[in-house]
């Protein structure tokens, strides 16, 4: 695919947290010149704006996944409030991915150790807790800052399920996976054993997560062949723990990337889905906002052409068509 200069330099007018991505991923600048600009997200913009508020205890927001102000049963509990995404983990979350430096965060693992408990039973923060998406993130977030997490990555072959994913509802009796939960567990172990090297069980079971997925085309239910619901493929950024086959192909072309290996063919269908959602002038749509409570906006509201969306579909399209020929 290629991609037209007007839109790079569009993407490129943006917060140096997208802009060292465009550079590094679309444009091919030199390494010099991307890793310069990514240094920018320690002191300016999104980066910077979130480094900020952190708390004197190593918390933001007075919590771990929830706010300490959260009202578990209140209003902020109300089934349309969305999940608050200013709290400890989700900060941590978002810090990473814009591409802050760790030793920007010197010193908050160590905090959050002292200072950091679960919502869920009052457990430690660095030990994870029962829900498959928050250790996922814990796991990635441990690696990010030199934890130890290596009994976070044992949770999840501990927890795998049959069908070879993950479901944060197994705690309520549930043996079959789910869509979001085992995309949320592979993205936490890809991380892991980028940053850490991981094992081959690991790897074994990133890739039978991974199959899960794939034998059902990145959207379909194996038992009926329908698609598995509406959010599959409505795109949205920030991306958070929702499902769609926009940030599973991102995925997938990260592990490929990773393993050295080509491209499943298997995503052909989501990859379609992909393209066609490419509007006549190269952007794609802000669908929707995630709902819940931000510390501040990072992209565009619904119904406008998303800078973010637009660099991961180039990105994931650029890579399937270069390896496929497409």
């Amino acid at each position: 695919m290629t991609i037209e200069r007007r839109l790079l330099d569009w993407m490129l007018d943006s917060d140096p947290a997208l802009r060292w991505r465009v550079e590094r991923d679309l444009v091919g600048a030199p390494t010099e010149v991307w890793r310069a600009t990514k240094a920018e997200v320690n002191t300016e913009g999104f980066g910077a704006r979130l480094l900020a508020q952190q708390d004197s205890d190593g918390q933001w927001a007075g919590g771990a996944y929830f706010p300490g102000d959260f009202d578990f049963n209140g209003p902020d509990a109300a089934a349309d409030a969305g999940q608050p995404y200013t709290a400890t983990t989700w900060a941590l979350f978002d810090l990473r991915e814009l591409g802050v430096d760790a030793a920007m965060l010197a010193g908050t693992a160590e905090l959050l150790a002292a200072n950091s408990r679960w919502e869920y039973e009052d457990l430690p923060y660095w030990t994870g807790e029962v829900d498959c998406c928050i250790n996922a993130f814990t796991l990635a977030n441990g690696a990010w800052l030199g934890v130890d997490v290596s009994h976070n990555a044992q949770w999840f072959l501990d927890h795998r399920q049959p069908d070879g994913g993950w479901n944060c509802e197994w705690v309520e009796g549930s043996t079959r996976s789910s869509y979001h939960s085992t995309l949320n567990s592979l993205m936490g172990l890809l991380y892991y054993e980028m940053a850490i090297g991981g094992t081959e069980e690991l790897r074994a079971a990133r890739h039978g997560g991974e199959e899960y997925l794939l034998q059902r085309g990145l959207l379909h239910r194996l038992s009926t062949g329908e698609q598995v619901a509406p959010w599959a493929t409505r795109f949205a950024y920030p991306f958070r723990w929702f499902y769609s086959v926009l940030s599973a192909a991102d995925y997938f072309r990260s592990a490929a990337l990773h393993d050295g290996s080509a491209p499943d063919p298997r995503l052909a269908e989501a990859m379609d889905l992909i393209r066609a959602a490419r509007r006549p002038d190269g952007t794609w749509l802000q669908e929707r906002r995630h709902p819940g409570r931000v510390w501040f906006e990072v992209d565009v509201p619904a119904g406008e052409a998303s800078k973010w969306l637009t660099f991961y579909g180039s990105r994931v399209l650029e890579w399937w068509d270069g390896a496929t020929g497409s």
